[in-house]
């Protein structure tokens, strides 16, 4: 990436600001293991819906699964492979807007996706059995508890912004590419519950899915309220880059620490509009219901009926 990077610090604007973006914004870095990566989940993601459209011509896979799918693809594409992913080694700041493309923007993508259910009504034989073994042991309902996945999270942004693991990213190629995966399993798990399309033996309504997303609110806050109030370089990947163009150092974390606070909180706050929509609904379903039961009338609930569970059978992280 750094070529690329010194071919950009020809072109500052004077005062020594940022490279002019607009002639930098069709740069690429085109690396074999995120593209295999990303190409690789596509095309396996477009099987399971082809063969789940084959075995059950009657249930197809929804469209916009589908299209929630292939958009979180391309958001990964742009976050690692684009001018986004040119600078992300070079600029804290973009490496923060990377990040939040990735958890905040591809990941909750992916979760309104359900690949884990896709993968449960693609596969049949022992492939099917061994799936649904993984889901209904222990650790696929620790995986799929909605603790688990907020836990991960609190822990997974401050952890890889504040500490000296974001040095070894930096310095590591191999590790960076999976930090990259990392945002995307853990986004996975946290935007779960959230999104609620998959079936699941946890899951939350909507006032506690409201709740779930405002307690999270402060973990972003956190972690850029403390970049934004650090006096020194904290990472000293960046110090040995050499950058002779764009903010100081310092000036680097602040920008980063304030898009944390501003794009990340405002994103989780725009999470819970449908979220709180969802609650509305379901007061005011369950207000017509008790009309209902009260008069003796029969209230259509306007929802799908969703698969359920007897008493005592095994859950699921995800089910047919």
């Amino acid at each position: 990436m750094l070529p690329a990077v010194t071919g950009a610090a020809s072109t500052v604007v004077a005062g020594g600001a940022l490279p002019d973006m607009a002639h930098h914004l069709g740069a690429t870095s085109f690396d074999v293991v995120p593209t295999v990566l990303i190409l690789g989940a596509t095309a396996l993601y477009v099987w399971g819906v082809s063969r789940v459209r084959r075995r059950a011509p009657d249930d197809p896979w929804p469209v916009r699964r589908t299209v929630a799918f292939l958009g979180a693809m391309v958001l990964v594409a742009v976050a690692v492979e684009s001018f986004v992913g040119v600078y992300d080694d070079t600029l804290f700041y973009d490496h923060m807007v990377q990040h939040l493309v990735l958890i905040m923007l591809a990941a909750p993508l992916v979760a309104l996706a359900a690949p884990t259910e896709l993968t449960v009504r693609a596969t049949s034989g022992s492939a099917h059995r061994i799936i649904e073994r993984a889901l209904d042991s222990r650790v696929g309902a620790v995986l799929g508890h909605p603790l688990t996945g907020f836990l991960l999270y609190a822990v997974l942004v401050p952890a890889l912004h504040l500490t000296a693991l974001y040095d070894v990213t930096l310095t590591h190629e191999f590790v960076h590419d999976n930090e990259h995966l990392l945002f995307l399993v853990v986004g996975y798990l946290f935007w779960r519950p959230v999104v609620a399309v998959e079936p699941t033996r946890h899951p939350l309504t909507p006032a506690l899915r409201l709740a779930y997303l405002m307690l999270a609110i402060p973990i972003d806050t956190f972690s850029g309220l403390a970049l934004i109030s650090a006096n020194r370089e904290l990472f000293g990947a960046y110090r040995q880059v050499g950058r002779t163009w764009g903010p100081t150092l310092v000036g680097d974390l602040h920008i980063g620490g304030t898009i944390m606070c501003v794009a990340g909180d405002a994103l989780m706050v725009l999470a819970m509009v449908p979220v709180a929509l969802a609650w509305i609904r379901s007061e005011d379903l369950t207000r017509r219901l008790g009309a209902g039961i009260a008069t003796g009338r029969r209230v259509s609930t306007g929802a799908p009926v969703h698969e359920t569970r007897t008493p005592g059978s095994p859950g699921r992280l995800a089910g047919r």
